[in-house]
């Protein structure tokens, strides 16, 4: 189980259902709330029992808050009686054979602990992004190999994901959402990449992506920039280069990436301390940081004879004063320090371009006429 509840110092009563001669023995116990006398909480154990299928139980589903189905040999519960759970707190289904689960799960408002592991689920059914209470969520050993897309954005208080000895390819963009995350399991499973913006998981502390043996070859640069990462299990991968960004995890306290190929850091950098590790990397990064001397813009201007080029001869087939560099042909040209000299300041002054007499000029009626736009 992933949850351990006690029971609060109050009226406990045991009550009983029992079949003789191979029937099964159902335990239930109800606390009654000292605060509102009417109301009823129950607790209903039902795990280990090698049940095939639900015995109705003799108590209203709706007053539920613990349901353990565990270690059966249920492979089905019914969409109607998921659906009755109205107030049940924790969810407890591990060990059976469930190849799928109600889509009725979604009608779980309350549910804050849930644990379907070692089942024979393929996939969560995309309902369960409707549970926003949820805040720990054990999928383990099962063979899904995807989860809903929308899993991260619904599921904002989810604490605790474990999805490890699945089949699953990727993890959806929408998990770098889970910003109360804490704990991210998903060992042993196929992974090809993780998702590109894991820094909004400002709150994860154990991240353990190990094992995903010859899938898993590159871990994004925001993985360096997860503030509260304490724990980094990234064994026994195809990995070869820690991202720099690595040497920015203040928090880290436990790295193990045995079992890669490594090649930055290299391994004689690993057998020393995990200190040394975050300096290389740092000094790395750093180093990486320099910028490039950039070009000047003025060169691409002389590049494209801006400023210079070859004169091209009247005799060349060009008109002569073209210009040619690079393969482009310009005009002949006059400097840029000589159209800013007094002589040309005077003819591009706005009283000079807009006079009477070249107004003449600029008139749409001459722009326009038949006789401008001929040509020679």
């Amino acid at each position: 189980m992933i949850y351990e509840q006690q029971p609060p110092p109050q009226q406990v009563r045991v009550m009983e259902m029992s079949r003789n001669k191979g029937g099964s023995r159902a335990r239930a116990r109800a606390r009654r709330s000292p605060s509102r006398e009417e109301e009823e909480v129950e607790v209903v154990d039902l795990s280990g029992m090698s049940l095939d299928s639900l015995p109705i139980p003799s108590l209203s589903l709706a007053t539920v808050s613990n349901l353990d189905l565990s270690n059966n040999n249920l492979q089905s519960i019914p969409e109607s009686l998921m659906a009755r759970l109205l107030n049940v707190v924790a969810l407890d289904v591990h060990s059976n054979q469930l190849e799928s689960l109600p889509n009725s799960i979604g009608c779980l408002s309350k549910l804050k602990f849930l644990n379907v592991s070692g089942n024979l689920l393929q996939a969560l059914p995309k309902t369960i992004e409707n549970c926003r209470s949820l805040e720990e969520l054990n999928a383990n050993f099962n063979q899904i190999t995807m989860l809903p897309d929308t899993i991260g954005f619904e599921l904002v208080n989810l604490k605790k994901l474990s999805v490890n000895s699945n089949k699953l390819i990727l993890l959806p963009q929408s998990v770098s959402h889970l910003t109360s995350l804490r704990v991210l399991d998903a060992r042993l499973n196929c992974l090809r990449s993780l998702p590109e913006d894991m820094e909004n998981l400002i709150n994860l502390e154990v991240l353990n992506v190990s094992q995903n043996f010859q899938y898993l070859e590159t871990l994004p640069y925001s993985i360096g920039l997860l503030i509260s990462l304490v724990e980094l299990d990234v064994s026994y991968n195809r990995i070869k280069c820690l991202p720099d960004s690595v040497g920015c995890l203040k928090k880290l306290q436990k790295l193990s990436v045995e079992g890669n190929p490594m090649v930055s850091p290299p391994m004689e950098v690993f057998e020393q301390s995990l200190q040394v590790v975050k300096e290389y990397l740092c000094e790395k990064m750093k180093a990486g940081d320099i910028p490039r001397k950039k070009k000047s813009w003025v060169g691409k201007l002389v590049k494209y004879a801006t400023f210079n080029g070859k004169m091209i001869t009247s005799g060349g087939g060009r008109r002569s004063g073209d210009w040619e560099r690079d393969g482009f042909i310009m005009s002949e040209y006059r400097s840029i320090d000589g159209l800013a000299s007094p002589r040309y300041v005077g003819m591009l002054s706005p009283g000079r371009l807009f006079s009477p007499h070249n107004m003449g000029i600029l008139s749409p009626r001459r722009l326009f006429s038949p006789r401008t736009h001929c040509t020679k």
